[in-house]
């Protein structure tokens, strides 16, 4: 008997899956929003930046390859001509040595007396508003009032200071005449102009720390200096790194003190206060020189550069010094990801594995919890 295998039919062909819905119109403009949004909220800054910032920096590098003068314009192309012609002034290097002198013997004394100012203004004191806004009053006084009272004060005939060190039979000091004497006088001009407004910076960072640490501290017999060098500097770390770069921006630009101390000789007689941004004007409109006066201005700004990375590096390794050599430690959803394990086994131990009779007992079969997504 011949048997005949009938072939099964091929199956229907499964129905192709319905395509998502094309987005609306409304919803495409939420995406874009979500997108673009981020983008032209901080455009405003870069775009000032760019114009106010970068372009005149750029400009400035662009006058600096030229034979650039004030009347007759742009002259020939001398490449980094300039560059090495700067180089080689010795007033150049005249200017740098007042600039970092008086950087120091300002930048120094004012950042510690705004530590301790602010420190005191932290405790409770009577009428603090008012303490507040006197610390700040110097640095809205006018510089030029500022450079009158001070010019006055270390007058070299019949100036202040001069009298007072004369009544203990000190010799009067050239207090514009000779190199030292005026840059202690100019930094005394920025110190007391720039201090109360650091102090004020460092007090907001202050009353930021919680005071539940401060009151641990006292109940492990922490005393007052123990505290602000245990708790109070590490907590206000940025805000110390924030004014140390500001100042160090500030004192090797400084322009103003060093010029309305003597404003007949501008930077001294000797040029010995003569700073980098003052030899830099000298160059520009009394020299008639803009090439040269660029050059020294992005010359200037690579030393900026350069103290600014000194300090960020310092700033740093203090950083991780005080926190026993470590590494910062990485914050956000990627390392709490990377920390938590994919599988935790967990070893459960006996109640009564110890129960006092000398011998424990076997602790239970390890179990493994798996974590789900």
């Amino acid at each position: 008997m011949t048997t005949t295998a009938h072939r099964p039919a091929a199956a229907a062909p499964a129905a192709p899956a319905p395509s998502p819905p094309r987005p609306t119109r409304r919803q495409r403009l939420i995406v874009l929003d979500l997108k673009a949004s981020p983008y032209l909220y901080i455009a405003p800054f870069f775009v000032l930046f760019g114009v106010v910032g970068l372009f005149p920096l750029g400009y400035t590098f662009f006058v600096s390859l030229f034979d650039w003068h004030l009347l007759t314009g742009r002259g020939e192309f001398v490449g980094l001509g300039n560059f090495t012609e700067v180089l080689r002034d010795r007033f150049f290097w005249n200017s740098l040595f007042n600039t970092v002198s008086i950087f120091l013997l300002s930048s120094i004394p004012q950042l510690a007396a705004a530590v301790l100012i602010a420190a005191v203004l932290d405790q409770n004191l009577r009428a603090r508003t008012l303490w507040q806004m006197s610390v700040l009053l110097p640095y809205v006084v006018t510089p030029v009032a500022v450079a009158m009272i001070f010019t006055n004060m270390f007058g070299e005939q019949y100036g202040l200071i001069n009298n007072i060190l004369g009544s203990f039979g000190v010799d009067p000091i050239l207090w514009k005449n000779e190199t030292l004497p005026s840059h202690i006088a100019i930094a005394a001009m920025v110190n007391w102009r720039w201090t109360g407004y650091n102090a004020l910076i460092l007090l907001a960072a202050m009353q930021a720390v919680p005071r539940d640490l401060y009151d641990a501290g006292a109940i492990d017999g922490a005393g007052p200096l123990r505290r602000f060098f245990s708790i109070t500097l590490p907590s206000i770390r940025p805000t110390m790194v924030f004014v140390v770069i500001t100042t160090t921006i500030g004192g090797l630009q400084i322009f103003t003190e060093p010029r309305l101390f003597d404003p007949v000789a501008a930077g001294g007689t000797q040029r010995q206060f003569q700073t980098t941004v003052l030899y830099l004007w000298e160059m520009a409109f009394q020299r008639q020189n803009f090439g040269k006066a660029a050059t020294i201005a992005w010359l200037l700004f690579l030393l900026i550069l350069l103290f600014g990375l000194v300090n960020y590096l310092v700033s740093r390794r203090i950083a991780t010094a005080s926190d026993g050599g470590r590494p910062p430690r990485r914050t956000g959803r990627g390392a709490d990801r990377r920390r938590r394990p994919r599988a935790v086994d967990a070893v459960v131990p006996d109640a009564a594995a110890n129960t006092g009779t000398g011998a424990p007992r076997a602790a239970a079969a390890p179990t493994t919890t798996r974590r789900t997504r």
